[in-house]
């Protein structure tokens, strides 16, 4: 990797939002390290983020649930001796349906996953651009985080703590030249709401916003040094307006009238 270029590290880069953030990022003139767990899915993501742009394209397929390889991922982006100018901690999952009837791993998966290994990889990351007083962090949050989420109960949580994580480190590394942003997409057209069973929900059958608008979005918050921001379409933003001042109570019946199973079909 011996590009001048700048280097970003975007982890769930196969597809959806993971996928359009480096592919973006490659048009505004970065290099790139892209983790997923399917090797397959990401090596085809690795051709169409070069077909952007990016002159240098390195994969990592690593399962962020799991320690070790979330340190693996750190260690293999940062050895070849070219710092990391962007992180985007973006790998996450979904599962729908009851509390009281998911099976347990899965809801401990959506907490290693979106949680665990974001602060595992956040600790390394800050670290080092610490060390050297510069460098962005992007990190995906949700309109979830802003919400109760019944029967998504786990995932909304995920996202809450990391939209409160996020503001923490922001408070804390404000005298310094590390620049963390949130971005808090509402449903978005990617494969989240099949993988996570919702198929039959309304949230899953609803029309969704455009992954390629909710990365631009981001991104440019990111530059633009914004601490967090509402990715996607008038609606999705109307949505954010609203969480800010709707109860709880409120916003948890509405989250279930959208993702209780079977809703689609009624």
């Amino acid at each position: 990797m011996s590009s001048t270029r700048p280097l970003a590290l975007v982890t769930g880069a196969s597809s959806g939002i993971g996928l359009e953030v480096p592919r973006q990022l490659a048009e505004r003139g970065y290099d790139l390290v892209i983790n997923a767990e399917d090797e397959t899915r990401l090596h085809q993501a690795a051709r169409e983020i070069r077909a952007a742009g990016a002159a240098v394209v390195e994969t990592v397929t690593a399962d962020l649930r799991v320690p070790q390889q979330t340190e693996a991922l750190f260690v293999t982006a940062t050895t070849p001796g070219r710092p990391l100018d962007v992180v985007v901690l973006n790998a996450g999952v979904g599962h729908g349906g009851a509390f009281r009837e998911n099976d347990l791993a899965d809801e401990l998966e959506i907490i290693d996953l979106n949680v665990r290994s974001t602060v595992q990889l956040a600790k390394y990351v800050v670290r080092d651009m610490a060390a050297r007083d510069e460098g962005r962090i992007l990190v995906t949050s949700s309109i979830a985080s802003t919400m109760p989420g019944s029967f998504q109960a786990v995932y909304n949580a995920s996202k809450s703590f990391l939209q409160s994580f996020t503001q923490a480190l922001q408070n804390e590394l404000e005298d310094t030249g590390i620049t963390l942003t949130s971005f808090m997409p509402g449903p978005t057209e990617t494969d989240f709401f099949h993988r996570a069973d919702m198929d039959d929900t309304r949230i899953g059958q609803q029309d969704k916003d455009d992954p390629a608008q909710v990365a631009r979005q981001a991104l440019d918050a990111l530059f633009a040094g914004k601490e967090k921001t509402v990715t996607g379409s008038a609606r999705t933003k109307a949505q954010g307006l609203a969480g800010k001042v709707l109860p709880d109570k409120l916003k948890g019946e509405a989250h279930r009238k959208m993702a209780e199973p079977g809703s689609g079909d009624q």
